[in-house]
């Protein structure tokens, strides 16, 4: 359908993220730095963002755009108030404060490997098991990487062929000295998790990691696709 929604002009944005506050829908997030109207279906076409834009980088245009659907907004604005309840304010570390990364643009490459190569792909923080917080809101729908700390630097397409579409959790049970079972036990149990995916090293010490992944999966009593991939000392899968 044809109807009023708002235009955002990426040069003038500053990323402030004061329309982003301001849109009580929660049509607009800010990726890259940048406000974005992701959910073009929760935008009323009133404008409340428009006075908050220290910029001018909102306006409104007249276009195809599908309805304003005041029951879905309804339904994101009731499990972001449950979801903030369930989350205390950040009060420790700054390091340990979850964030949510988003990609949806790949920068130029400026050397001789190609972009893909070189673009982070995580989507989470924090990434060690023991201060990723259980109810984070990135574990929902979330396909499960647990890694051990050394896979990362062991084998060189780790990004693009692990962490890529997945949310990382990290950890090395020899170093942390604990069990990891409880914690990824209430993360399984907690979260809607589609699969798990566990990459450890040919060491014994990471036997570990891998043994807690899988007590978590049974302790959970959920019934979820789970793979155990294993890297040699030299950077290679061990088939």
């Amino acid at each position: 359908m044809i109807r009023k929604i708002i235009r955002i002009d990426k040069e003038k944005c500053n990323g402030c993220g004061a329309c982003a506050t301001a849109c009580h829908e929660g049509a607009i997030d800010i990726i890259n730095g940048k406000a974005e109207l992701v959910r073009e279906h929760f935008c009323d076409g009133l404008g409340d963002c428009l006075p908050e834009c220290p910029t001018g980088a909102i306006s409104f245009e007249e276009r195809e755009a599908p309805a304003y659907d005041e029951e879905a907004v309804k339904e994101a604005q009731k499990k972001n108030a449950i979801q903030k309840q369930a989350m205390p304010p950040h009060t420790g570390c700054p390091g340990s404060r979850i964030m949510q990364i988003q990609r949806t643009e790949t920068p130029k490459s400026e050397g001789p490997s190609s972009a893909t190569d070189s673009v982070s792909k995580l989507q989470n923080w924090p990434v060690q098991i023991k201060l990723a917080p259980v109810s984070a809101p990135y574990f929902n729908d979330a396909k499960l990487l647990i890694a051990a700390d050394c896979t990362a630097y062991a084998y060189a397409s780790f990004h693009q062929d692990f962490i890529q579409n997945k949310v990382t959790l990290i950890g090395c049970p020899k170093l942390d000295q604990v069990d990891y079972s409880e914690k990824l036990t209430a993360i399984i149990q907690n979260n809607n998790i589609q699969s798990v995916t566990i990459v450890r090293m040919e060491v014994p010490c990471c036997g570990g990691l891998e043994m807690a992944a899988k007590k978590a999966l049974q302790n959970s009593g959920k019934f979820i696709p789970w793979q155990v991939v294993t890297i040699s000392i030299d950077g290679k899968i061990i088939e």
